[in-house]
């Protein structure tokens, strides 16, 4: 009787860890999403609060904060939880994180083949790929842009925010190190919309973001590496059970 009720409860344990269900694979967790969309959010707030303030040609988004005053007060909140995203998922999901940030520094020649193949499969011409990992060869570019623009806005923002504990030089250089920031982030966020959204070819991935979860299909050919590896791990969690799915080309 002990070993059967042992028995349920492995299984039912064992299915909570399950990363393929029903065709979908699990892609990110509850963190992670909360992670990428106050990221997301504080990121765009920071960018509308921060162009009115710019110049006067964008005087007209004051309206969308309450005026110049309330429009600071919102840009500095924005900037906090921008920072603190990431020591959210530091916190509460060092597992993802650090996932995320091996896959971004590893680089190997299916990335660099990768590359050569993303201006036509951005423009949803079809292109064989090398099998990617968790995250694709334009992905990891995308991550590294995200990780550097990230510190630049850090590093200059503060220096903007308190100039009277920095020398006047490192206040000069402060500005356009934002404003460099500001323009490289731009251009990444605008493709990186673009390929979640519009990309015939890559579009499926917004699912992985609102759900935490992508088709099988998606899975086995745009991340194959990856998929491969939660194949082996749904063995490990049912070693008795064959799996005949085939590995993705």
């Amino acid at each position: 009787m002990k070993d059967n009720l042992m028995q349920v409860m492995n299984l039912m344990k064992n299915k909570e860890k399950r990363k393929i269900k029903d065709g979908k694979v699990k892609r990110f967790t509850i963190h992670f999403q909360i992670f990428h969309w106050g990221y997301a959010t504080s990121y765009f707030t920071l960018y509308l609060s921060g162009l009115a303030m710019y110049t006067e040609f964008f005087d007209w988004l004051y309206i969308l904060f309450g005026g110049p005053a309330l429009a600071r007060i919102i840009h500095r909140v924005a900037a906090v939880i921008f920072i603190l995203m990431p020591i959210y998922m530091l916190i509460f999901d060092r597992k993802s994180m650090s996932l995320w940030l091996r896959n971004a520094f590893k680089w190997g020649k299916h990335d660099i083949k990768y590359l050569m193949n993303f201006p036509f499969d951005m423009f949803g011409f079809k292109t064989k790929n090398p099998p990617q990992d968790f995250i694709s060869g334009g992905e990891k570019l995308n991550s590294l842009m995200q990780i550097a623009t990230f510190f630049m806005f850090v590093a200059s923002g503060i220096v903007m925010w308190f100039p009277g504990y920095f020398p006047g030089w490192v206040i000069d250089w402060s500005y356009p190190m934002h404003n460099i920031a500001l323009g490289l982030s731009l251009m990444v966020v605008v493709g990186h919309i673009y390929l979640s959204s519009a990309n015939p070819s890559s579009k499926a991935s917004l699912e992985g973001m609102t759900t935490g979860w992508v088709s099988e299909d998606y899975a086995k050919h745009h991340h194959t590496n990856w998929y491969n590896d939660i194949v082996e791990e749904e063995k490990k969690l049912d070693p008795e059970k064959k799996n005949n799915r085939p590995k993705g080309a």
